[in-house]
Formats: structure tokens, C-alpha cells, sequence
């Protein structure tokens, strides 16, 4: 079991026989060939009577001092699917509950997991349209910054971009481009591309740039600094520049990329997608897709 594993299941949440089970199961898929990988064997439930007042209050204190700016900074189809998933405003989220609403929009779904999957296992649920969900909650004492993902990262930054039919197509392609080469050269191209496009993007809406990477909307220092810092270069996106541009991790983003429309990076991820997939003789995972 890797370090961040072990790690996660200390957390009352999911500290069970079946989370450290799931763990081992993602521990040992990383030596999987894609075809092999079980995301099934991964998933935990969300024991939701183990959340504590505390863990409740949490959500409660970040959830109002985010919406607070992203009422008017955040991408309008941010906001649209929070509302389509229901995210309460005074209790985590009970995943059950946003399936139901998000599968009756797009297919998805997001499922529990113990900890940090390996990056394929991570890249199989996108292509069946399932997102690994951390289930735990931030401690008090760490609101403002946590280096690894917990539940207000997962789905209050993540899953309400996929209720919308067009965000939610691109990262199923992704999904699969991601899963299926076997080119390093195409593993840290992508790697970049999420990590602008999914984690720290902006986009042109109604004549103001906006919020719609998770990292950007689940935490308010980097929210405000992708908007008002002028130590930000500010690009328009471009796929094959974003793929070449390297990033940092420990410290506020210096470049961001900004979108014009989701219809752009759909259609820009799946010609990349076309171009990976047939490398290794996959078009047919495309093609599954695009229907």
C-alpha cells in the first residue's frame, strides 16, 4: 500500500476492511495493462453517519466564503451543475444523491476511494464516465490549504462540470487517450492538459474571465490570485501550447491558460484523442464516444 494510502485511511470516514482492501486492489492495478484494470475493486462506500459536526461545519465555512466569489467569478456552467447536483450550502454531500441527479444529465457518476490511485486507474473511471471521489473531509485546522484532494476538493470542484453534456464528453475522451497510450511523450503532454485545463482553468463568459478548474474553485487564495494577481500570464488556450507548457505544484500558478468555450477544448481534446488512440490501435474507443 503506498505511503498516501495508508495515510487516507487513518480517517474515521473510511478507516475499514473495505477500504483497505480497495487500496491493495489500486496498489496492485498500477502493474495492470488497461484492459485489466478493475475500478470496481476500488470503490468504497460512503459511510455517511461517520461525518461528524465538525466535518459538516467545515464544508459549510468553505462552501459560503467560496460562493461568495464565485457567485460572479465562477464559470456559469460551474454554477449551473452545483445547482443540477443539489450541493448543500450546511452538510457534505451524500454521493447517492448527486448520482441520481448527474446520471439523469450525462451518465456520470462518482464513486468512493481510499486514497491516491494510480495515475491508469484514475484515467479507467473517466473512460467509463465514473469519477474517484475522496470521500474524507479537511480538519479544521487546515481549510485554507490541504496538499492532498478530500471531498470539498472532489465534488464541490469537480463534479458540477459534469452535469454539463460537453465538459462531461471531453473528460471521458481524455479518459481514454490517457488510459490507453503506452508513449511517455503523450503521458506528460496530457498530464500538462489536465492540470490547465481541469485543475487551474479559466474561460471567456459574458465578458469577464472565470473560475472553472477545481483547484481554482475549491480554494480561495488561488481563486483570487488567477484573477486579480498581475504576476499571472493570462494565455489563450492552444492546445499544443498547453501541452508544452511545464508547471510547479508547491506554489500559486504563474501561467494560466483561458478557454473560450468548452466546445473548444472538447473538440481540441478529441482531435489529440484521435491522434493517441490511433498510435496504438484504439480508434474504436473513440468512435464509441463520438457515437
Amino acid at each position: 500500500m503506498g505511503e498516501a494510502g495508508k495515510a487516507a485511511i487513518t480517517s474515521p470516514v473510511i478507516d475499514s476492511d473495505e477500504a483497505r482492501r480497495a487500496q491493495e486492489a489500486a496498489d496492485r492495478s498500477a502493474n495492470l495493462p488497461p484492459d485489466k484494470i478493475d475500478i470496481d475493486s476500488m470503490k468504497i462506500t460512503q459511510h455517511y453517519e461517520k461525518y461528524t459536526p465538525e466535518n459538516h461545519e467545515v464544508w459549510g465555512i468553505i462552501f459560503a466564503k467560496r460562493m461568495e466569489q464565485l457567485a460572479d467569478y465562477g464559470s456559469n456552467i460551474f454554477l449551473d451543475g452545483s445547482k443540477v447536483i443539489n450541493l448543500q450550502p450546511d452538510r457534505v454531500p451524500d454521493l447517492r444523491e448527486v448520482n441520481r441527479r448527474l446520471n439523469e444529465c450525462t451518465g456520470w457518476s462518482s464513486h468512493g476511494v481510499p486514497g491516491y490511485l494510480p495515475a491508469k486507474s484514475f484515467f479507467a473511471f473517466l473512460a467509463q464516465r465514473q469519477f474517484p471521489t475522496t470521500v474524507t473531509v479537511r480538519p479544521k485546522t487546515q481549510m485554507d490549504y490541504l496538499p492532498e484532494p478530500d471531498i470539498i476538493h472532489d465534488v464541490f470542484g469537480h463534479v458540477p462540470l459534469h452535469a454539463d453534456p460537453v465538459f462531461a464528453d471531453f473528460l471521458q475522451t481524455y479518459g481514454k487517450a490517457a488510459l490507453f497510450t503506452n508513449s511517455e511523450f503523450h503521458t506528460e503532454r496530457l498530464a500538462r492538459l489536465f492540470w490547465f485545463t481541469v485543475e487551474f482553468g479559466l474561460i471567456h463568459e459574458g465578458g469577464k474571465t472565470k473560475l472553472y478548474g477545481s483547484g481554482l474553485i475549491s480554494s480561495e487564495g488561488e481563486g483570487h490570485h488567477a484573477l486579480e494577481s498581475p504576476k499571472v500570464e493570462r494565455r489563450p488556450f492552444d492546445l499544443e501550447r498547453v501541452c508544452d507548457t511545464s508547471f510547479e505544484i508547491d506554489h500559486y500558478q504563474p501561467i494560466l491558460y483561458v478557454l473560450e468555450s468548452f466546445e473548444q477544448l472538447r473538440d481540441a481534446m478529441v482531435t489529440y484523442a484521435e491522434r493517441v488512440l490511433d498510435e496504438v490501435g484504439r480508434l474504436d474507443e473513440l468512435a464509441a464516444i463520438k457515437g
